[in-house]
């Protein structure tokens, strides 16, 4: 990532373009816009932006597509700014590939937190990937050597466990639904058995957080997913 994150809005909005084009350039970020997915697509792969910010409703194509197109061959974090509010539509756009989601009107400093937490969670993973350790707090998970220490005590987890903890921490920061975490973890048969994968989050959290009832490294994001963060 360069100093000056480059961000690319795509959105058919002139306003919004306009609006965000000045607040994130004060903020000290270098700025494209679009206002089609199909430009917004050349745009991405000509000058491979730090972050995304997307549309939903566009003149070309849908939003979905573009999000799908995108994660065919980068992993650019993707925040969906849309008017559509529905759980439905939240999950469709997580399951292709979004890492955040925010409805319209929104707020600007929720927005710029996202996209903080968006640039620093992208950062630190593709760093974690490299060395395969990722860091949260005072836990240390070993992807390559497929081991978990706690304030530098080895955490026990089963195979399950440790493919579904691998699975979200080499996501940290993006929000994954539970259908798509069923998907990969066990099987697109199991996709709809919420209960089951509840069970094993709430093995993990017991494992690795200080206070499970109030977790703070597996969040839950009501109605959708989970999201693993990566702590300092």
């Amino acid at each position: 990532m360069t100093t000056q994150p480059h961000i690319l809005v795509i959105d058919d909005e002139a306003q919004i373009l306009r609006a965000l084009r000045t607040i994130l350039t004060a903020k000290q970020f270098k700025v494209s816009v679009a206002s089609s997915g199909e430009e917004g697509l050349t745009l991405a792969a000509a000058q491979k932006p730090d972050l995304i910010i997307l549309d939903l409703s566009l003149p070309d194509i849908d939003g979905v597509e573009v999000c799908t197109r995108l994660r065919e061959w980068s992993q650019v974090p993707i925040i969906i700014l849309s008017v559509r509010d529905g759980e439905r539509d939240k999950v469709f756009a997580l399951d292709k590939g979004a890492d955040d989601y925010l409805t319209k009107p929104f707020g600007i400093e929720e927005l710029l937190a996202r996209i903080r937490v968006a640039l620093r969670h992208s950062a630190q993973t593709m760093g974690s990937q490299k060395s395969q350790v990722i860091y949260t707090g005072n836990v240390a998970i070993d992807l390559a050597m497929h081991s978990i220490s706690r304030g530098g005590e080895e955490v026990k987890l089963t195979a399950t466990e440790f493919k579904l903890l691998a699975y979200l921490a080499s996501n940290a920061g993006r929000v994954l639904t539970n259908r798509s975490i069923l998907s990969h973890v066990w099987d697109p048969a199991e996709m709809d058995r919420v209960e089951y994968l509840r069970v094993y989050i709430r093995q993990l959290r017991k494992k690795l957080e200080t206070d499970p009832d109030h977790p703070h490294i597996i969040r839950n994001e009501p109605g959708i997913g989970y999201r693993f963060m990566v702590e300092d």
